[in-house]
């Protein structure tokens, strides 16, 4: 009973000194949105870069298909981390743009790289039959892409498109290394100040996990209510 007893009352310690002494907490809070904003703005940079860079794989012109095929293998072949110190440092350097502007175009340049590839996969596994009747419908290559080829091409695309934002929303952690103060630099700064070895990482642990459960629970949602359009 005296062991339940101490672990209670250092559990409880260490939430008052890591999340409610000197508000500590709003740290957290304050992080999560920014990681959250992070996360929606790369998503839609990311699913516009994609988009082009999968037509451009898809096209018949060999130079923009060698262009967009190089760079997909120099974004999935490079680290992440270092992708955005470089365009950070390197890119970026001279400009006055916000740090979270720089780090949400340096995700979604990542995250096109592997949109692409879903769409580009996506497309592809629509019956070719379904292109061959768009054009001798009398429609052009690319209005048959936009009405009659991309719209059923989603369906294969949402769950990997879905898994792609989980994805980057756990990337977002890394954005501290420039400066930003996102939920990593928030758990940093409180251990910082309560010199707790654990507690401020396992606060951020917990917010990841369940707002990854909430995503996933909102594209299985997504996915039945489109299933029930088939």
């Amino acid at each position: 009973m005296t062991e339940i007893m101490n672990i209670i009352i250092e559990l409880s310690d260490e939430i008052y000194f890591n999340l409610i002494k000197e508000e500590r907490y709003m740290a957290f809070v304050k992080g999560l949105g920014l990681s959250l904003q992070l996360t929606l703005f790369a998503a839609v940079i990311g699913g516009i870069i994609g988009l082009f860079i999968a037509l451009a794989r898809l096209t018949h012109n060999k130079t923009l298909n060698y262009i967009a095929t190089k760079y997909i293998d120099i974004i999935r072949g490079t680290p992440v981390v270092v992708q955005l110190l470089i365009i950070y440092f390197a890119v970026f350097s001279s400009t006055s743009l916000p740090r979270t502007t720089v780090a949400s175009i340096a995700f979604g340049i990542n995250s096109g790289a592997y949109v692409a590839e879903l769409i580009r996969a996506g497309i592809q596994a629509v019956d070719k039959g379904q292109m061959e009747a768009a054009r001798s419908l009398g429609l052009s290559y690319s209005q048959a892409m936009y009405y009659i080829i991309i719209p059923q091409a989603i369906k294969n695309i949402l769950p990997g498109m879905g898994n792609e934002v989980i994805t980057l929303w756990k990337e977002t952690a890394i954005a501290g290394f420039i400066g930003l103060d996102d939920l990593m630099r928030a758990a940093d700064v409180v251990r910082g100040r309560t010199f707790s070895n654990y507690t401020p990482y396992l606060v951020i642990a917990i917010i990841y996990f369940y707002i990854t459960v909430l995503m996933t629970m909102m594209l299985g949602k997504l996915e039945r209510r489109m299933r029930k359009s088939d």
